[in-house]
């Protein structure tokens, strides 16, 4: 038997909050299944939450949402004893009369006391759910009191004041024993404050993201990144996209790869950037579809594969990402890696909202030759020109000519 709780309940929270970067959260799933099945409610009550989607658990272990289930677990929790599936219930809004009525303790202060005396021997997501009845006001449900207790406004204010405050420690206890959720919490605590019981003090929160970051929680290196890439803090950012990249956080590679595409803090490795997108895109990530996709078209850094190239383009496409665009405009229309479909080509080339040479070029000449579109030379005309200094469709333009009467573009 663990120390606070079962066995297998302790390794799950290992491997899903306390170690995330190991990329065992799918082993920590299963215990809690197991357990869960064999009647454990702390079991029951964390696998619930696991099912709740990325609200309430790390989006790099790529579990299932089901609320309809989750909802039913935490029920089951409570049902079975577990005083954090009280907490954690209550939190989660599934805590009705009925199921109160069915709790196995006395109120909603023994469960409470329970939890907080393993909080206060150092468990860290009991921590963060102690944190969480003071953030949220759970302490007034808990102790029965309402201003209606109280003989001022005065009187009620400092209770509020004074039992809301305590989140921040215990946040802080969560945060280090690697509970990440807490930080967002606490920022917005720092940010915000609870007026007119807390004020904001926002300088607190400007080292949040950099702590959880240095603590090795992979989202707050993303965090942290982030905000030292708006700083202009190039190089420093890389180090934590990829720190956090390497830790299992969604979306990482990509800015990984981009930088390296780009050169962005660091000396260009198109070799390098794409085998970064290549991760990524293990991870479904649409962005790494759309600059792999790019670099294969042009063939930097990897060997020119239209195919490929259009096949992870139409990814980015179908996620509503106008990226891919002119490169899927220009395969179609060349026949490049797909049939040659020059009415598909069109539809792509019409929805590129940004100047581009090369479109406007292929444009004018659909339009002018009159390539699967009625012949419209004035129409195609005026998209050669928008090309400017293109030689192509330069070229093209000399195909053209105004009427000396009338002033019609015609063929010369």
């Amino acid at each position: 038997m663990g120390r606070f709780f079962s066995d297998e309940v302790e390794k799950a929270l290992k491997y899903i909050y306390y170690d995330m970067r190991s990329g065992r959260g799918a082993e920590g799933m299963k215990l809690l299944e197991a357990a869960s099945s064999a009647g454990d409610g702390d079991a029951s009550c964390l696998l619930g939450r696991c099912l709740c989607g990325p609200q309430y658990v790390w989006s790099g272990h790529h579990f299932p949402e089901d609320s309809r289930r989750a909802s039913k677990l935490l029920h089951q929790a409570v049902q079975q004893g577990s005083a954090l599936g009280v907490l954690v219930a209550k939190r989660s809004g599934e805590l009705p009369d009925w199921l109160i009525r069915k709790m196995p303790f006395t109120s909603l202060k023994e469960a409470f006391e329970i939890v907080l005396q393993k909080a206060k021997e150092g468990e860290p997501f009991c921590q963060y759910m102690i944190g969480n009845a003071y953030f949220w006001w759970d302490f007034l449900s808990i102790e029965g009191v309402s201003r209606a207790s109280f003989a001022s406004d005065a009187e009620f204010n400092a209770y509020m004041g004074e039992n809301i405050r305590q989140c921040e420690d215990w946040f802080w206890k969560a945060l280090r024993g690697g509970v990440f959720f807490a930080a967002n919490n606490l920022n917005r605590f720092y940010l915000e404050g609870d007026p007119p019981y807390v004020l904001p003090d926002p300088d607190k929160a400007k080292d949040l993201w950099k702590t959880g970051a240095e603590l090795g929680q992979p989202i707050h290196q993303y965090n942290y990144a982030d905000q030292l890439s708006k700083a202009g803090q190039q190089a420093e950012a890389l180090r934590w996209y990829k720190a956090a990249a390497e830790g299992g956080q969604p979306g990482c590679w990509y800015y990984v790869g981009r930088c390296y595409e780009t050169g962005e803090g660091t000396a260009k490795d198109l070799g390098y950037a794409v085998s970064c997108y290549e991760a990524g895109i293990k991870e479904g990530e649409v962005g790494c579809c759309n600059r792999l996709g790019a670099l294969l078209y042009k063939g930097q850094g990897v060997r020119q594969d239209y195919a490929r190239a259009v096949e992870l383009l139409t990814v980015g496409y179908q996620h509503d990402t106008t990226w891919p665009l002119p490169y899927l405009g220009k395969c179609y229309y060349q026949g490049w890696g797909v049939p040659k479909d020059v009415a598909k080509a069109r539809e792509f080339l019409e929805k590129v909202t940004w100047d581009d040479p090369e479109v406007y070029y292929l444009l004018g000449r659909i339009y002018a030759r009159g390539e699967g579109v009625p012949e419209d030379i004035a129409r195609g005309v005026a998209y050669l020109q928008k090309a400017g200094n293109y030689q192509l469709a330069k070229e093209e333009l000399l195909r053209y000519k105004k009427t000396l009467f009338g002033g019609r573009w015609v063929r010369r």
